[in-house]
């Protein structure tokens, strides 16, 4: 069976305010249930590629579509629960490891989902090996790493349809990188959940024949 289209740019441009555009009529279609990387060099606008898709910017002219919807046509928080950023600096708020993990379950937008229980909350731990953590724990105690992850663990507890990661592993320990990557190749292998990622790095995902996208001088080009 073909996999369906979720994502699709149809003739995309995008500029910051009365400045020069970042983006000229970009097109592109990301499957369903794949992994799709984007590369490109410093400033291109990978990180604002993925922003768009969040609506956290609008496109100065196109369209951007989620399941042949115009992203304009749902609800922005709606929207960010099916499709999660992950950005590169991790968010964390004044409270313990629990709290943090909770937070979504506290807004209106989320009282139709189940809330998690303590042991799935510790399996969760667990699987990104957090294992050595409570849930009592003060998350303003955390590593960069652990932190990371904890943002990771919190935004799966939505079981979003699409995730977009921007850089999520530039700023964490070899170990920490290890673990989040091997936890979103599970993601994408187990769970058909459509990863986007953005790095300038080389990353070590051949085997699951991603959908490579570059972003170079105001165009994005498919590679594969």
């Amino acid at each position: 069976m073909d996999q369906e289209t979720i994502i699709e740019f149809s003739r995309v441009s995008f500029s910051f305010g009365q400045g020069p555009s970042l983006f000229q009529d970009v097109s592109l279609k990301v499957l369903s249930g794949s992994f799709c990387l984007i590369q490109g060099p410093s400033g291109s606008g990978k990180s604002t590629l993925l922003r768009l898709i969040n609506r956290l910017e609008e496109p100065s002219a196109g369209q951007i579509f989620f399941k042949d919807r115009p992203l304009i046509s749902f609800h922005p928080p709606r929207l960010r629960r099916s499709i999660l950023f992950i950005q590169q600096t991790p968010t964390v708020f004044d409270g313990t490891v629990r709290d943090n993990l909770l937070l979504p379950f506290t807004f209106k937008n989320n009282r139709d989902l189940v809330r998690p229980g303590e042991a799935e909350l510790k399996k969760l731990l667990e699987d990104f090996l957090l294992q050595g953590l409570s849930l009592d724990d003060h998350a303003q105690t955390l590593s960069g790493g652990q932190l990371q992850r904890l943002c990771f663990i919190r935004g799966l507890l939505l079981q979003p349809e699409v995730l977009l990661l921007d850089e999520p592993t530039s700023a964490l320990d070899s170990e920490s990188a290890e673990i989040v990557e091997s936890v979103t190749r599970r993601l994408i292998i187990e769970s058909g959940l459509t990863v986007i990622l953005v790095s300038h790095k080389k990353v070590d995902f051949q085997d699951l024949a991603p959908m490579v996208f570059e972003v170079t001088a105001g165009r994005v080009a498919g590679l594969q």
